[in-house]
């Protein structure tokens, strides 16, 4: 669209020029003129003097003296937004909005890059924040200025922080969790080649320290009682007076427009006051039943303020589970009873059913992860998922009768209970008749095949099964058809996403590892050689997403074949899986196409496992003193795709890399350990073995390198 103004100057709507050379180019005249034509209301004039004001020497009365002109005509439209019903609302305009935004009103936000480089500023707007009336305007401005600094403030520098977190309310707590997430969390390179291993370690070695992000983090956990209000945050029941379906259509409705829950806090701040004054006047319901209809809120929108505050504080709990101080986190919430909180608002809440064509946004489809009620949900399962990880507190996503199943198997199998199992605390497990893992494995199972979803239940509900195996959690899983339905997901929908596909591989590896019954039960569903191709089709189709699953089936042959049980040899000689795995010829190609698709350059802590996976075999053979015919093979198969020594140069490079991150004083192996049931000793032997300057040695790969092809010396390290 173009807006002619008299004189031939226009403006294209959309278009990245100037704006402030654009306004300081047209005369105070000229837009009076257009002004009274167009009826703009005077808002171009405005925003000509608040470009000309916006300077750091500037008069700031006169600005807020502007201000308090345009703020009107701007509330005034945004009140009728939010006030009309659904048909009238889609059919309105706002032109003063649309003029303020056509005359770069919302560009003279540029001045938040110059106030950001005066940290004095920025820790002085924290002091204004113990005003209430003031509180989200200076809320807001702290959250754009911290969005363009360049470097991370240090939430320590903050004046009484301590006491001025303690005077906040609840809901300012909320959206003072904006801006702590901005404080806590890593910053993004915003380069992928940045997020290689190679480059993180050197950035380790130069930051000998913890980075900014974990002192704040450690500061915040030093706030007495902090931990304890998000945990209560983020469980308080919401208001269950509006129909489901109502509040779903309204919903979109509001979040069309008002993608902000400081927005939210300013309209609905608005309407108290409003509603407090006519309380003041007149005492009685009739006073209250006469408030202005302008500022009366749906209540619709009151949920959906909750549920913007729970994404807030729900992001700011993971990033802590994940950061330094995890177990003392971990202790806290726990404590405050997170989990059971969450469950009872699991129904109502956070996984509700709703229509298809709920929350589908203005200019957006249904896949969009855009609303709040999915990145509500996504939030939640990447909450689980880092709670769940490595960490015997996992149990606590149980119920009481769901521990004593797990008891119950354990002594089935005549296995020792797990500790961890044993010394979970009852009072602080889920109550009702499900667990939180239980409700959801429900809702897993009944995701449509398309939905975004189920790569993050797949990591939260695999989370749960990361670290030692335990038997006894894999068959709390596989008696709820957990195994079926990843089949069905892989095989029979012939799943299209690799994120998916991958989350839902890695999630099978964990579930069957060392599993007798869950390679039956995977025998009997996979029980024709049409869908067992279609699976291996699956799995080669990308090694990177599927290289776990490979090492689950690797490292669960070898304990299979040193047993004796008659069940066991039974399964070995049915489960086209195992078979499949036991040929020599399979396990060669794996090795080969694994060291094949990594190199030093490109290793990402995505693809990293695929060394960790072609390190299992080659170590499962060193048990077997075939390392040296692995080896060999791998040679021959040089040849045979007529490029000598590729490979191997490769596979050393690969495995010099591995000392250099894996032998670092602050890297734990644990789960190296766990996850493969090999001690971490067996793993460095192997790889110095393996890595020998000795060419007769015949478990040393330079021993297969031709003199002519040799090339291992090449430096890697990223400075």
């Amino acid at each position: 669209m173009l807006t002619q103004l008299p004189g031939h100057v226009c403006i294209l709507e959309g278009e990245t020029l100037d704006k402030r050379l654009f306004f300081l180019q047209i005369t105070e005249a000229l837009l009076k003129e257009r002004d009274k034509q167009a009826k703009w209301n005077g808002i171009p004039l405005l925003l000509q003097k608040l470009y000309e004001q916006s300077h750091p020497n500037s008069d700031f009365s006169q600005c807020q003296s502007i201000l308090k002109e345009i703020s009107p005509l701007l509330s005034m439209e945004a009140m009728a937004f939010v006030t009309e019903d659904r048909k009238a609302a889609q059919e309105s305009t706002f032109p003063n909005t649309y003029t303020f935004d056509l005359f770069g009103g919302v560009d003279v936000s540029s001045l938040e890059e110059r106030l950001a480089e005066r940290n004095d500023f920025v820790l002085f707007l924290f002091t204004l924040m113990t005003n209430k009336k003031t509180f989200l305007q200076t809320a807001t401005l702290i959250e754009d200025i911290l969005g363009v600094k360049k470097e991370m403030i240090q939430l320590d520098d903050i004046p009484n922080l301590s006491s001025l977190v303690s005077s906040f309310d609840q809901q300012q707590l909320a959206n003072f969790c904006r801006i702590l997430a901005v404080t806590i969390s890593e910053l993004d390179t915003g380069s992928d080649d940045k997020h290689t291993l190679l480059a993180k370690n050197a950035q380790q070695r130069k930051n000998l320290g913890p980075s900014r992000a974990e002192v704040n983090q450690a500061t915040l956990l030093n706030i007495p009682g902090f931990i304890e209000r998000l945990c209560k945050l983020a469980t308080r029941k919401v208001s269950e007076t509006t129909g489901t379906s109502s509040f779903l259509q309204e919903l979109e409705e509001w979040y069309t427009w008002l993608d902000n829950a400081l927005v939210l806090d300013a309209l609905m701040r608005v309407a108290n006051e409003e509603a407090e004054q006519s309380s003041t006047e007149s005492s009685d319901e009739s006073g209250l039943a006469n408030t202005s209809t302008r500022t009366q809120l749906p209540q619709s929108m009151k949920i959906m303020h909750e549920i913007m505050y729970k994404l807030e504080v729900l992001y700011v709990l993971c990033v802590l589970l994940m950061g330094r101080q995890r177990n003392q986190v971990h202790k806290m919430i726990a404590e405050f009873k997170l989990i059971p909180g969450l469950n009872n608002l699991f129904d109502k809440l956070i996984w509700r059913k709703h229509s298809a064509s709920a929350l589908v946004l203005h200019g957006h489809n249904q896949n969009c992860d855009c609303s709040p009620d999915i990145t509500l949900k996504i939030q939640f399962l990447r909450l689980l998922q880092s709670f769940s990880d490595h960490h015997e507190n996992k149990y606590l996503l149980l119920n009481s009768q769901e521990l004593n199943e797990l008891s119950a198997i354990s002594h089935k199998a005549n296995i020792p209970e797990v500790d961890a199992v044993i010394n979970t605390d009852r009072s602080l497990v889920c109550d009702g008749k499900r667990g939180l893992l239980t409700r959801l494995l429900q809702v897993m199972k009944k995701e449509p095949a398309e939905s975004s979803f189920r790569f993050w239940q797949a990591r939260a509900v695999e989370s749960f099964l990361r670290g030692t195996t335990s038997y006894a959690d894999q068959m709390f899983l596989l008696k709820r058809g957990l195994l079926e339905h990843i089949l069905y997901c892989i095989v029979d929908s012939e799943c299209k996403s690799r994120d998916v596909l991958q989350s839902y591989f890695d999630l099978l590896g964990e579930l069957m590892k060392f599993n007798i019954d869950a390679f039956k039960r995977f025998n009997k569903y996979i029980n024709t050689d049409e869908k067992f191709q279609t699976f291996l089709n699956q799995i080669n189709s990308s090694l990177v997403d599927s290289n776990m699953l490979v090492r689950c089936i690797t490292l669960s042959l070898d304990r299979f074949e040193n047993q004796s049980d008659a069940k066991v040899a039974e399964v070995l000689s049915e489960c086209r899986l195992l078979s499949y795995m036991s040929q020599m010829s399979m396990r060669m190609s794996f090795l080969f196409r694994l060291i094949n698709i990594i190199h030093v350059q490109t290793l990402t802590q995505e693809n990293v496992s695929c060394l960790n996976t072609s390190l299992v075999i080659l170590m499962l053979a060193r048990r077997k003193e075939k390392l040296p015919f692995y080896l060999r093979t791998l040679q021959q198969m040089e040849y045979t795709e007529k490029y000598p020594g590729f490979i191997l140069n490769n596979f050393h490079s690969l495995l010099r890399f591995w000392q250099q991150h894996y032998l670092n004083k602050d890297k734990d192996s644990t789960c190296l350990e766990n996850s493969s049931c090999i001690s971490f000793t067996y793993w460095k032997e192997t790889v110095s073995i393996l890595l020998s300057a000795d060419r007769t040695s015949p478990c040393a790969i330079v021993s297969y390198i031709d003199e002519a092809y040799m090339d291992i010396d090449r430096d890697f390290c990223e400075e």
